[in-house]
């Protein structure tokens, strides 16, 4: 059922019942629909109360719908607030928990609003390339004043229902109910019933005392904050038509200004992310009712800079940690960089010393495998060679207790050979965490031929927990995102000996959207771990193809910013790339030898090859079965390789470039003599999508 009825005392009790947010979908809208009419044509019923079941009163709009007919099939939003508005009996919102979105805008339909302290409020449509599009930009500056609205429409962040009310002048809610929430709004309805109905929220005027300068001043701050994304101005422009437009004018232009947005790629790529992000943790196998280990406490082994950050996410959520070294100096200076980055978030006031002494008290530190034993989760992080995690898993297993998982930080070794080095491989799982371990928001979860079922879904659970999106991957070198960056990597060097130079790239792909280019990146991470790579790629794929630039650039000991030396040079103590002559020489002289003659390369095509590369091993990827879906592809490059927000991941972006146009350049990269023809092949599946008019969403 996805609305109840019920009448208590003379009041009509409409309760949507849409697990788990009470979205506002079709089958929700005609329920409440329903019981307005039924309610209203009720004598006995003198007035109404709307809330929501469990979790929410309503997060808004029914995201399993979107795109659909029945996101706007009759009753729509719209229709379902001005029954509300119209209706001759008062009708009282019961707001708790969570009210979001097209809930908030239903509830601004309403005669009167009482709210629960500690309920979360908020428009946030922005954060999917969109504005309110059933009035909150409207009715909500009527409520709260132009400037508390703005803020809350640009931002779409939430804001607690306490601190609202505490508003001068506000008028959202009539009154913070403590304790029985249901209890006292039955009794606010009791009380009004049988008055003159108020104004609606539609009838107030919004008002500013330099309403001109206010709206520049947002315009100014908006064009500053939202590069690349449409809909923070256009927020401006909608909340500006409550100030100088009558209602349904202003209504009119708001409608207008959220189906212009609809269609943006920014909206499309952001709603993407939303869903993608959403979607990441449904595995086909591996239903959601599956039982989860309980996870009380984490082990790490190593407390260099992934082990630190890999704690800091625990002992983050409130998990205690013990942390594992061969040496004490090691544990005192891992400990040490702990202290040092949360003494810097309480410094800049983003935690509290008493949140700083909590976190610690759960860290303890051990030279010894025996104070492991009674850990429910072991997390290695020890240098990047099996040889070496051979060691660590073989001891593990001698020492953990039965049902404890064991999980691998691995960034590309084989999850199946680590597993082998136990009794237990179905306890085992790789956890890729992505430095710095406690900032970044990707792991990537790797998925052993062995590993159970409820260790995954464990795992999954405790990315969750951690404030993760954990995106699972099948088992092959690289996983999937390293395996992509590899190709994009390639491309780099190959444009290198093409007539490039690595500021030229970086800039181009920079420009383009990307936190920061391959060559940026490569100095930040160190040149010498994919030096390492590509030795071991020598022996085991002796037929892949690789400009030489970057094992010449290792040779000369430029390992990047720990050496002051990369691709750029470095001054002591700063960050800032300054390109090299040294290395420009070095190209130079490369390509003479190679007998190359340098082209003019330019930016699109820079873009297209680096791009393009990451879309056809993705779709290789894919078909292997090593991702589940596209989005999962597309979440792993938007949280863990800097790839542009507002173009939704690479697949998402050659979706939007049209896969035939995609394939039809990669032909023609394929031509090249300089670069690896046969790479250029497309992937079967992206060929196969690409002639059949398909996108990989």
């Amino acid at each position: 059922m996805s609305a109840s009825y019920e009448v208590r005392d003379g009041v009509a009790v409409i309760t949507m019942n849409n697990p788990p947010v009470n979205g506002l979908g079709y089958d929700t809208r005609v329920a409440m629909a329903d019981g307005l009419a039924r309610a209203q044509a009720d004598a006995a019923v003198k007035a109404i109360v709307l809330t929501g079941a469990g979790k929410a009163f309503s997060g808004g709009a029914d995201i399993r719908e979107f795109g659909s007919p029945k996101a706007i099939a009759e009753p729509n939003l719209l229709t379902l607030i001005r029954m509300a508005e119209l209706c001759g009996k008062p009708i009282v919102a019961a707001i708790h928990s969570v009210c979001m979105g097209g809930g908030l805008e239903l509830a601004l339909g309403c005669h009167y609003r009482v709210v629960s302290p500690g309920t979360q409020v908020a428009l946030p449509e922005v954060k999917i390339g969109l504005i309110p599009g059933a009035g909150g930009t409207q009715r909500l500056p009527r409520v709260l004043g132009l400037e508390t609205a703005l803020n809350m429409i640009v931002s779409g962040e939430p804001v607690k229902s306490e601190l609202l009310a505490m508003q001068p002048g506000q008028k959202l809610f009539d009154k913070l109910v403590d304790g029985d929430l249901m209890a006292g709004a039955i009794a606010f309805a009791q009380e009004v019933a049988g008055k003159p109905l108020p104004p609606l929220v539609r009838d107030l005027k919004v008002s500013h005392p330099n309403r001109e300068a206010y709206i520049q001043f947002a315009r100014n701050m908006v064009k500053g904050m939202s590069k690349n994304f449409p809909a923070p101005a256009k927020c401006v422009d909608a909340v500006e038509y409550s100030l100088t437009r009558k209602f349904d004018d202003g209504m009119a232009g708001e409608r207008e200004i959220f189906t212009a947005l609809m269609f943006t790629p920014e909206a499309k790529a952001l709603r993407h992310a939303f869903l993608g992000e959403r979607a990441a943790s449904k595995i086909p196998d591996v239903p959601e009712s599956t039982p989860v280990r309980d996870i009380k406490k984490v082990g790490v082994i190593g407390a260099g800079t992934m082990g630190g950050g890999i704690s800091m996410n625990f002992l983050n959520a409130g998990v205690p940690v013990t942390i594992l070294e061969m040496k004490q100096e090691a544990l005192d200076r891992g400990v040490a960089t702990i202290r040092k980055n949360y003494e810097a978030q309480v410094k800049k006031g983003k935690l509290k010393q008493d949140k700083y002494d909590q976190r610690m008290a759960l860290l303890s530190t051990t030279l010894s495998y025996d104070d492991l034993k009674d850990c429910d989760l072991i997390i290695e992080a020890v240098f990047e060679e099996l040889g070496v995690k051979e060691t660590v898993f073989k001891t593990l297993d001698a020492v953990a207790k039965p049902g404890a998982i064991l999980a691998s930080n691995t960034s590309t070794l084989d999850v199946d050979k680590i597993a082998a080095f136990t009794k237990r491989p179905q306890d085992v799982v790789g956890m890729h965490f992505f430095s710095p371990a406690n900032v970044m928001k990707l792991l990537e979860v790797v998925r052993g031929k062995a590993t159970a079922k409820d260790v995954l879904a464990t795992v999954m659970a405790i990315g969750k927990k951690i404030k993760k999106t954990a995106v699972v991957s099948g088992v092959c070198d690289g996983f999937i995102g390293n395996r992509m960056i590899e190709q994009y990597s390639r491309q780099a060097g190959f444009l290198l000996d093409e007539g490039c130079t690595p500021a030229q790239v970086d800039k181009a792909i920079e420009k383009f959207g990307f936190a920061m280019g391959p060559f940026r990146m490569g100095d930040l991470a160190g040149n010498d771990i994919g030096w390492a790579i590509r030795k071991r790629r020598a022996i085991e794929h002796p037929g892949m193809r690789y400009s030489k630039t970057a094992d010449l650039l290792c040779e000369m000991g430029r390992y990047g910013q720990k050496t002051q030396a990369g691709w750029y040079d470095y001054q002591a103590g700063k960050r800032d790339a300054i390109p090299s002559a040294k290395v420009d020489q070095m190209i130079a002289d490369y390509r003479k030898e190679q007998g190359i003659t340098p082209r003019k390369v330019s930016d699109e095509e820079i873009v297209q090859r680096l791009v393009f590369a990451l879309v056809n091993e993705a779709a290789k990827i894919l078909e292997e079965g090593i991702a589940n879906k596209a989005s999962d592809i597309d979440m792993v490059y938007l949280t863990g390789y800097g790839f542009p927000l507002h173009r939704g991941g690479p697949l998402c972006y050659a979706d939007q470039v049209g896969l035939y146009n995609v394939v039809s350049t990669m032909k023609r990269f394929a031509a090249n003599p300089h670069d690896d023809a046969s790479f250029w092949q497309p992937a079967p599946l992206l060929a196969k999508l690409a002639a059949e008019g398909k996108s990989f969403t």
